[in-house]
C-alpha cells in the first residue's frame, strides 16, 4: 500500500559528500569530479528506472548534462565546509505505474522546486520491484537573470553611528557612510583588543591591530536561500508532496491516501512503525527473522488490537443503559479488554527482555573483542621491537641473544592465543572476519533502538489498560442502585464467552506465538486488579453457610 517517506538531506563537503559523486549514484553513471580529479563510476550499480534534469528558466542550457550542472556547483563553493545541494527521497506509491511516477514527479518539481529557480536532478529507483522511490537533487543558490549565481550569505558589517550598532552589506554600507555610520576595527587599549570607530581611535591616539572591520559571524542570508531553508519552507514541501500523490491516487479511483503529519499531530495513539531497511528485508527473505521486522510486526499487531478495542469501547459506553443487563455487559466487555491489553504488555515484557539479553551478550562480547585486538596490538609492537633488537644485537653477545630469543618466542605464543581467543569471538558474533565488526556496532544501535520503541508500544498499552480500569470504576459507580447479586450472576453468566473471545483475538493477532500461559497469567492478573478474588453472589454464599449448619446439626 502507499506509504508516507520525504526525508530531507543536505549534501555538504563538510561530512564529506561531494554533489557529482551523489548525481553519479542516483544515475548510476561516471562522473568525473574537476574539482578534487576523483572519478565517480556507479555504471554497475542496479535498479534505475528514469532521469532527467530540470532546469528553470535563465539557466544554461549545458546544464542539462549532470556532470556539466554539478560540476559547475563544486566550483562556485570555496569552501571546505560549503553545502552543495539539497537531496529529497521520496517514495512512490506501488499502485501506481512507472508513467504514472513521471507525471507524478515531473509535476511536483517544476511547481515546487523549478518555478521557483532551483535546478532538480531526479531519478526513479526500484531495485526490487518493491519498494520504487525517487532521489530529487536541488542546487542551493538562486540564480539571477544572466544565469548566474548569486550569493548564499553576504558579509554584514556592524557600523556605529552615536553609539547605535546597526549592520549593512557592502552595497548598503556605501549609502550609509554618507549618514556618518563607521565601520568598527580592532585596536589595542590598555592591552587589551577594543573595537571601534577609527574617528574615536584617533582621538585616544590607539593602534588598530587588523585590517578586518567588525561583522557578523555568519553574515546575512540571501532572502531566496533563507526561505529554502527554513523549517516553515520543509514543511510546506513535505505536505504538497502528500496532497501531489493523494490527487494521483484519487484520479486513479483508488481509496488510498498517505498522510505527512505525524501520529502525534493526527491525533493518533498508534505507536509508529520503525525504518526496516535493505538489508533487515534481505534477511527476511532468506528466512531468518530480523530484529527490526520483527518488531514492525508486533507494533503493527499491537497497533490493530488498540483500534479495534477503542472502537467496541465507544460503542459500548454509547449503549450502556442503567440495567443488568446492559452493565453487565459493559464490564465484562471491559474485562476482555483488559485481559488483552495485559497479554499485551507481557507480551511486550517478554520481547524486551529477550532483546536485553541479546543486546547485554553482544556488547559483552565486543567489549572482549576490543580488549583482544589492542591486546594484539600492544603485543605485537612489544615483539616487534624485540626482533628489532635481536637483530641490532651482536651475535657475540649470545646470553642476549638467547633472552630476546625467549622473549620472542613466548609473545609469538602469546599473540597465536590472542589471535585464537579473537577468531571465537568473531564466530561468536557471526563475522567471518574484523571488517564485519561495523556491522555488528550497527547491530547493537538497531537492538537499541527497538528497545526504546518496545518501551514507547508498552507506555500506550499501560495507559489503555488504566484507561479501561477509569471506565470499569465508572460502571460500578453507575451499578450502586443495582441488586450486586443479579449484577454479579449476570457477569459470570457472561465471563466464559468474553475470555474465549478475548483468546481468539489474541491468537488471530499473535498466530504461533500466542502462549497460553500468558494468557492464563493475564486473567489472574486482572483478577487482582478487579479484586476479584472476594466476588461470589450473595446467594450462593448463604446457601453455602446453610448447607455447613445442617451438617453441624447433623452431626449433633
Amino acid at each position: 500500500m502507499a506509504i508516507y517517506h520525504f526525508e530531507a538531506k543536505v549534501i555538504s563537503r563538510g561530512t564529506g559528500r561531494s554533489a557529482v559523486a551523489a548525481a553519479a549514484y542516483m544515475s548510476c553513471s561516471a562522473i568525473l569530479n574537476d574539482y578534487d580529479g576523483v572519478q565517480h563510476d556507479y555504471t554497475r550499480k542496479q535498479g534505475l528506472v528514469w532521469q532527467r534534469v530540470f532546469l528553470p528558466e535563465y539557466a544554461p542550457a549545458e546544464w542539462a548534462d549532470r556532470a556539466v550542472l554539478w560540476n559547475a556547483v563544486e566550483e562556485t563553493e570555496k569552501t571546505k565546509d560549503s553545502r552543495l545541494a539539497r537531496e529529497f527521497v521520496a517514495a512512490l506509491p506501488v499502485e501506481l505505474n512507472r508513467d504514472e511516477w513521471i507525471t507524478l514527479l515531473t509535476d511536483f518539481i517544476q511547481r515546487q522546486f523549478v518555478a521557483d529557480g532551483m535546478c532538480a536532478d531526479v531519478c526513479i529507483h526500484n531495485t526490487d520491484g518493491h519498494n520504487p522511490h525517487a532521489h530529487i537533487m536541488l542546487t542551493v543558490r538562486p540564480l539571477d537573470e544572466r544565469g548566474r549565481w548569486q550569493y548564499k550569505t553576504e558579509k554584514e558589517y556592524l557600523c556605529v553611528k552615536n553609539g547605535e550598532e546597526q549592520g549593512f552589506t557592502a552595497a548598503e554600507f556605501k549609502v550609509a557612510r554618507a549618514d556618518g555610520w563607521e565601520k568598527q576595527y580592532p585596536y589595542m587599549v590598555d592591552g587589551k583588543k577594543v573595537y571601534m570607530a577609527p574617528s574615536e581611535a584617533e582621538t585616544h591616539g590607539c593602534e588598530r591591530v587588523s585590517k578586518y572591520p567588525k561583522s557578523t559571524k555568519y553574515g546575512r542570508q540571501n532572502p531566496i536561500s533563507a526561505r529554502w531553508n527554513s523549517d516553515e519552507q520543509l514543511n510546506l514541501w513535505r505536505a504538497s508532496w502528500a496532497d501531489a500523490v493523494n490527487l494521483c491516487l484519487e484520479r486513479k479511483g483508488l481509496d488510498e491516501r498517505i498522510d505527512h503529519r505525524s501520529h502525534a499531530e493526527r491525533g493518533l495513539d498508534e505507536q509508529p512503525t520503525i525504518h526496516e531497511g535493505v538489508a533487515a528485508r534481505a534477511l527476511e527473505k532468506k528466512g531468518i527473522t530480523s530484529d527490526r521486522c520483527e518488531l514492525n510486526r508486533q507494533i503493527k499487531a499491537d497497533n490493530a488490537l488498540l483500534r479495534e478495542l477503542k472502537a467496541q469501547v465507544r460503542k459500548l459506553m454509547q449503549a450502556v443503559r442503567a440495567t443488568v443487563p446492559a452493565v453487565a455487559e459493559a464490564m465484562e466487555k471491559l474485562r476482555e479488554n483488559m485481559i488483552v491489553f495485559r497479554y499485551q504488555l507481557r507480551h511486550i515484557s517478554y520481547g524486551k527482555g529477550r532483546l536485553s539479553r541479546r543486546l547485554g551478550t553482544v556488547r559483552s562480547a565486543l567489549e572482549r573483542y576490543s580488549g583482544l585486538v589492542h591486546q594484539i596490538k600492544e603485543t605485537g609492537k612489544e615483539r616487534k621491537s624485540l626482533l628489532a633488537e635481536k637483530k641490532a644485537t651482536p651475535k657475540l653477545r649470545v646470553t642476549r641473544h638467547r633472552e630476546l630469543s625467549t622473549l620472542i618466542t613466548g609473545l609469538t605464543e602469546e599473540l597465536e592465543e590472542l589471535r585464537s581467543q579473537k577468531a571465537m569471538l568473531l564466530r561468536e558474533l557471526a563475522c567471518r572476519d574484523d571488517s564485519e565488526i561495523g556491522a555488528v556496532k550497527k547491530g547493537i544501535a538497531d537492538m537499541a533502538a527497538s528497545l526504546s520503541a518496545l518501551g514507547e508500544q508498552e507506555k500506550k498499552c499501560a495507559a489503555e489498560l488504566k484507561d479501561a480500569l477509569k471506565q470499569y470504576a465508572g460502571l460500578k459507580e453507575q451499578a450502586k442502585d443495582l441488586d450486586p447479586d443479579e449484577l454479579l450472576t449476570a457477569r459470570l453468566a457472561l465471563r466464559p464467552e468474553k475470555e474465549r473471545a478475548a483468546a481468539s483475538r489474541l491468537q488471530t493477532t499473535y498466530g504461533d506465538e500466542f502462549k497460553a500461559v500468558t494468557l492464563y497469567d493475564s486473567k489472574l492478573d486482572v483478577r487482582d486488579m478487579l479484586g476479584e478474588q472476594a466476588e461470589r453472589p450473595r446467594k450462593t454464599v448463604d446457601h453455602q453457610q446453610k448447607r455447613k449448619t445442617e451438617h453441624r446439626e447433623q452431626g449433633r
